[in-house]
């Protein structure tokens, strides 16, 4: 649940503690026999290796940057075990992001063996997944529409700095939070530690988890430390029960 960057001998790069490698960030959800991904990075294969995960009914994109769908490929390995296309849930600039870099895949002349991917256009109204309602929150990544998610008392934000009073009244209720907390220091485009602290205190929901974190941020155990009790940082491989 972080952002990596190559080593720079800082004491977070360095650091022993499993809590501080930080893959690209991404969130697997599980409702009853149903398994949704929220984002497909670079490290999607990796990380669903580690978690033995063998079924996938959906993948959710927040938006188009590669740090969030450069996974995408990886599905064909889905299509092999489900016998199935993967559907995958965007809004429209991020369909038309995934038609333009994955063009292989969308081909009127298929190679063998290419991902076979459903895309399914989303707005920021709720839709449902195998009769699970998702509700989009839109927010702004600078100056892009990103949206994050809520299913049922769980919602999930990343890559934002700015989210409306509208918007922020569809977290109200939320007993878990996930949303995104890049560094300290002030970022155009993420918030930073202070503003996502103040987004959580004004939603007050039961915990809150931060995702999305650099290295700038410092080391895990430490930043821990500053924080309020009902927020934690998260980390590669954590697990929240809801």
């Amino acid at each position: 649940m972080g952002v990596p960057v190559i080593c720079c001998n800082c004491p977070t790069c360095l650091s022993d503690d499993l809590r501080d490698k930080r893959l690209r960030t991404s969130i697997m959800i599980e409702v009853g026999e149903n398994v949704i991904v929220i984002d497909s990075g670079p490290d999607f294969r990796q990380q669903m290796l580690r978690e033995n995960i063998t079924k996938l009914d959906a993948i959710l994109l927040t938006h188009s940057h590669k740090d969030h769908t450069a996974g995408l490929d990886d599905v064909r390995a889905y299509n092999y075990f489900m016998n199935q296309p993967m559907d995958v849930f965007a809004n429209a600039f991020t369909l038309d992001s995934i038609k333009n870099e994955f063009q292989y895949v969308f081909s009127n002349n298929k190679y063998p063996g290419i991902p076979e991917i459903n895309l399914i256009e989303i707005e920021n109204k709720p839709f449902k997944i195998n009769n699970i309602e998702i509700i989009p929150i839109e927010v702004l990544h600078y100056k892009m529409p990103v949206l994050g998610f809520r299913i049922e008392n769980f919602t999930y934000i990343t890559d934002a700095n700015y989210i409306s009073k509208i918007e922020t009244d569809k977290l109200l209720g939320s007993e878990v939070v996930v949303i995104n907390a890049l560094r300290k220091k002030k970022h155009l485009s993420h918030f930073n530690l202070n503003e996502a602290i103040e987004i959580i205190n004004s939603i007050n929901p039961k915990v809150a988890y931060f995702t999305h974190i650099s290295h700038q941020m410092g080391k895990h155990a430490d930043i821990e430390k500053e924080l309020p009790d009902n927020i934690f940082l998260a980390y590669d491989g954590l697990k929240i029960n809801v």
